[in-house]
């Protein structure tokens, strides 16, 4: 049987289903008879209501469920026969021209996935990032864990700066309390910006047991709306002073960090691999982003707005998950419009069509080396490294993430070596400052 394919706009299709009453009816009976038969309708015994009541009250709905049963059946079919590459879901609409008797016409429309014909990467710049990790970046890192083991000490003197301090405090505007302005036993560390500039100053040099009354200017865009560009005149009492102790590096530190036998080069050189594998990902990551931007703007394509909806609604679905596990108030209630993730979503499916297209012709499928090198990396962070290669390669459906990241490195060598590749060479801050 031939079939038209009808070109509505861009991507969007259109074929006319034609369905056998015949087949429609005679299904719509059995679906019946199997109902009469286990319906309880009030008046009679299970099985003996009778036919005519059955098909009064279920039988537009029975007939309809046939109708799009067949519908798609028939759609997948003539998808088949026809190879239409079908992108999402079709939708169903009735044709008017009712004009076969035997048959009752039906309209799906659906989206096809476009042709992709990657662009000439040559004229696109890359910025591939590197970083270095010595001694300064190791040393930096260990005084990052020693700040995070601060332990401290009651001491009687003055508040200073790196202090933790317990305050209570009040706050009056035009000598009447607000809300939120008061507080009892009151934990923060001075010079750490956790309080206004004014309002740590005034704790400055205080002892144990003084109060000082400190004018506070609160700014235009402070997040408390109802005293943002108001001063307020806060008494402090302050409590309790304690001074901060770093331990030291030494065989107790570097057992804290796991290193049984208590050895600081041992530590050091763990600390080493762990923060390059770090920087070595971070660094990794950005320059990814670059590629895979050079191959965005390389390529022109047009996209399945079923498959951009489709991915939307997923990305709300997984903000709105991140939420609840969150412990976020009435999460589970919130409504996410699918419209606020378009934009992602369309550059996501964007480089889905352009990387399968480009895996595709440039046979970039990672190896079974490639793969087991990332797993690799996922396993060295881990304890006991075998336990977890062994736990993702006893299924095939667990190294899927693996497979993608390979095939991502694929891409970026693939990419790198045919556009301008511009080294940068970031400092550790900036690289650990970078959102990843």
């Amino acid at each position: 049987m031939s079939v038209t394919v009808e070109t509505l706009e861009n991507l969007e299709r259109k074929v006319v289903l034609s369905l056998p009453w015949s087949e429609i009816n005679a299904e719509t009976d059995k679906r019946l008879q199997q109902t009469q038969r286990r319906v309880k309708i009030d008046g009679f015994r299970p099985g003996k209501a009778p036919m005519k009541m059955v098909e009064s009250m279920y039988g537009a709905g029975v007939q309809n469920d046939v109708m799009n049963e067949r519908a798609q059946k028939a759609f997948y079919d003539i998808a088949v026969s026809e190879d239409l590459r079908v992108a999402g879901m079709p939708r169903f609409e009735g044709v008017d021209e009712q004009d076969d008797k035997e048959a009752f016409k039906v309209a799906a429309i659906f989206e096809v996935f476009p042709e992709v014909t990657v662009g000439d990467l040559s004229a696109q710049e890359v910025e591939k990032v590197t970083a270095e990790v010595g001694d300064a970046e190791i040393d930096k890192t260990i005084e990052i864990l020693r700040q995070q083991r601060t332990r401290f000490n009651h001491v009687e003197r003055e508040a200073q700066n790196g202090d933790r301090v317990i305050i209570d405090f009040e706050g009056k505007i035009d000598g009447t309390p607000f809300e939120g302005g008061a507080s009892q036993n009151y934990p923060f560390v001075l010079g750490n910006g956790q309080m206004l500039p004014e309002f740590e100053a005034g704790v400055l040099g205080l002892k144990a047991g003084e109060s000082k009354d400190v004018e506070v200017n609160f700014p235009e865009d402070y997040h408390g709306k109802d005293v943002a560009g108001k001063t307020a005149v806060f008494t402090i009492t302050l409590t309790n002073v304690s001074e901060a102790t770093l331990p030291e590096v030494d065989e107790q530190f570097a057992k804290a960090l796991g290193i049984a036998d208590g050895d600081v080069a041992k530590m050091r050189e763990e600390v080493k691999k762990n923060v390059s594998r770090e920087v070595a990902r971070r660094t990794a990551e950005q320059t990814k982003e670059a590629a895979m931007e050079a191959l965005l703007k390389a390529t022109e394509i047009q996209l399945p707005k079923s498959l951009v909806a489709e991915e939307a609604a997923r990305l709300a679905a997984e903000m709105k998950q991140n939420f609840v596990n969150q412990g976020m108030a009435d999460a589970a209630n919130l409504d996410l419009p699918a419209d606020m993730f378009n934009e992602q979503a369309e550059r996501r499916v964007a480089l889905g069509l352009i990387l399968a297209k480009l895996v595709e012709e440039n046979k970039l499928e990672p190896t079974e080396e490639q793969i087991k090198g990332v797993v690799s990396e996922f396993a060295d962070s881990y304890e006991d490294p075998q336990e977890v290669m062994d736990w993702y390669f006893a299924d095939q459906q667990r190294l899927q993430g693996p497979t993608s990241l390979a095939i991502e490195a694929n891409v970026v060598d693939f990419v790198l070596g045919k556009a301008k590749v511009n080294e940068k060479a970031l400092s550790f801050d900036e690289v650990m400052g970078a959102q990843a």
